[in-house]
């Protein structure tokens, strides 16, 4: 028998599609017609490579840009090579300031971006920013200066204050999309809600679930009742249970919902009102919040579950028990996040209960308690049992973020053998160094089943005692891989050579706390440009070998953080990208730009 032949994924056969053409001539119109139906953006820049026509045609149809490093291009580059962009997304810091290792003030400052913008992009309508800074100035200067802007979204930035957004509600007329996620705000009250003016109608996702102050509840309301088109709803904590029921009588239409907290006492009628609200919500797909949940609240979001296709208990610290009688409400659920206090037998009912769960997230309750007792013995978490229990039920699982104190070897490859088409595997062993408790072997046979068995792994974290054989493996047969975590892992240079060697689609490598040294750095030479970043913090990298790297690859801009002045030769923490604008002109002190 033949092979079968592999189906090409939609954005294959759209590129394909197009390449086919490319002998033929078009007018400009018709090829610019033709462009607009090309969604992906690598579909976009390969076809962009064709020929002259093809790339003038690329640029004046893109109206939506996606930068991954805010350095890696200047807003007039942007400019020049995109006319006519709508909507940006645009990330800064590197992903490691989520774990504190980036100082504050690195940079990342969107003011810049904003005032080049204004005078290029007049029309701009959406712009989603991700560990950047923003300030109250440059909210107030976005406000004012697109006036059909209509999206704003801010994940995991910092500098800003809720005065920043009273700008917003003030000033953009238009406004569909608000969402606000696990920013650094300085959170000064909840009047800005009462800043939207009384015919603004257009809202369709607002998320403030972030803030920590109460809220003017009286103006929340009464925007919620305006904006009938609202789909997207989350709540902070300071929402109260009868407050909920009163939003979500007017707002039945919602598809996804942030609970508030779900801790008040209600009376049997109060339940039952709940419970019919939550029962009016017929097209709810998305649930989270559900702070400080309470056992006996739980059972009034139960009508509403039918239809739940992820489910986010990461801000919720339920048991077992609770879980498990939540799940088998939800049979259409594809994503779950969780805390780990529902321990192995919470996730053995979502192995039980979840056979379409393509997703899961197991999120440390006590993230900094490295003595937790764990087992039927009575200690808190999760182990590898749980892992297995899960892979078992859900066999269409392929994206896992899993934090435990123990796991082994056995376990991993067993969860890989139920479940071979994962694309994300993050495990993160909590204890630095952590063996196999069962044999005390490294965990390199574990992760080594990762790699052999997941064709399709396209980003990885690893931990626990690793020696260089996880890294051969990893370079061996991780062909698709995109990112990789490493932290406390590795014996020598040996183990990141074997991967930048290997790993020929490696976009991005982050590394900490691992005996990697100016060997290992030097071995990407001919990687780096083709990358997007590599991190190295905690290592055993000089500065002369970053010197050295950045005479040979003036392209990259390499910088090294250098915090502390106790060795002047080492570097602590090196950031390495790929630039078409050259050294930034914004670096701090602290960053030296080699």
């Amino acid at each position: 028998m033949g092979m079968k032949k592999r189906r090409d994924s939609p954005e294959e056969e759209e590129l394909n599609h197009l390449m086919s053409l490319r002998v033929s001539p078009f007018p400009d119109e018709v090829l610019e017609r033709i462009m607009l139906f090309v969604k992906s953006h690598r579909a976009r820049s390969t076809v962009s490579l064709v020929c002259k026509d093809w790339y003038n045609a690329e640029r004046w149809t893109r109206t939506h840009v996606f930068i991954g490093n805010c350095y890696s291009v200047s807003p007039e580059i942007l400019i020049n090579r995109f006319p006519n962009i709508r909507s940006v997304v645009l990330k800064g810091k590197p992903r490691f300031s989520d774990f504190n290792l980036v100082p504050a003030n690195w940079g990342a400052d969107i003011y810049p971006w904003l005032v080049a913008f204004a005078s290029a992009y007049p029309f701009l309508e959406e712009l989603r920013l991700k560990r950047m800074t923003v300030t109250d100035e440059s909210l107030e200067f976005l406000s004012q200066s697109f006036p059909n802007f209509k999206a704003l979204s801010l994940v995991s930035c910092d500098g800003f204050t809720t005065y920043g957004l009273e700008a917003i509600a003030s000033n953009c007329k238009n406004l569909t999309e608000l969402d606000i996620q696990e920013n650094g705000i300085d959170d000064r009250g909840g009047n800005w809600l009462s800043c939207f003016p009384e015919e603004f109608t257009s809202l369709v996702i607002l998320n403030f679930s972030n803030l920590q102050s109460e809220v003017n509840f009286d103006a929340l309301e009464k925007l919620v009742a305006r904006c009938k088109g609202l789909r997207v709803l989350k709540l902070n904590k300071n929402i109260s249970l009868e407050q909920l029921h009163g939003l979500l009588a007017r707002a039945p239409q919602l598809s996804e919902l942030g609970t508030g907290s779900f801790s008040q006492d209600l009376t049997d009628h109060q339940c039952m009102e709940l419970r019919n609200a939550f029962k009016n919500c017929k097209n709810l797909q998305t649930l989270s919040g559900l702070w400080e949940a309470a056992s006996i609240y739980l059972p009034v979001i139960y009508p509403a579950c039918s239809k739940l296709t992820f489910l986010n208990l990461s801000d919720a610290a339920l048991l077992s028990s609770d879980l498990a009688k939540l799940l088998p409400n939800c049979p259409m659920l594809r994503k779950l996040w969780v805390l780990d206090t529902v321990e192995d037998k919470g996730l053995e009912a979502v192995g039980s209960s979840c056979p379409l769960l393509e997703e899961l997230r197991v999120f440390p309750a006590d993230p900094f308690n490295q003595d937790l007792v764990l087992g039927d013995e009575g200690g808190n978490g999760v182990t590898e049992a749980g892992f297995v229990a899960v892979s078992r039920g859900c066999r269409n699982l392929h994206y896992v973020l899993y934090f435990c104190q123990r796991m082994t070897n056995a376990a991993v490859a067993t969860v890989v053998q139920n479940c071979p088409d994962f694309t994300h595997f993050r495990l993160c062993i909590m204890n630095p160094w952590q063996p196999d408790y069962l044999t005390n072997d490294p965990m390199d046979e574990g992760f080594g089943a990762v790699v052999k068995t997941c064709k399709k792994l396209q980003r990885l974290a690893v931990s626990g005692l690793l020696t260089d054989l996880t890294f051969e493996y990893i370079g061996k047969y991780a062909t698709n891989l995109e990112t990789l975590s490493v932290a406390f892992a590795g014996s020598s240079d040996l183990g990141m050579q074997c991967v930048l060697e290997g790993c020929q689609k490696l976009r991005k490598l982050e590394i900490r706390d691992c005996p990697f040294g100016n060997a290992a750095l030097l071995s990407g030479l001919e990687r780096y440009e083709s990358m997007r970043s590599l991190w190295m913090s905690a290592c055993k990298v000089t500065m002369n070998a970053c010197r050295q790297l950045a005479k040979e690859m003036p392209r990259l801009n390499v910088e090294v953080i250098k915090e502390e002045e106790n060795d002047d030769n080492h570097a602590e923490k090196v950031y390495v990208y790929r630039s078409v604008a050259g050294p930034r002109r914004d670096a701090p002190p602290f960053v030296l730009t080699l």
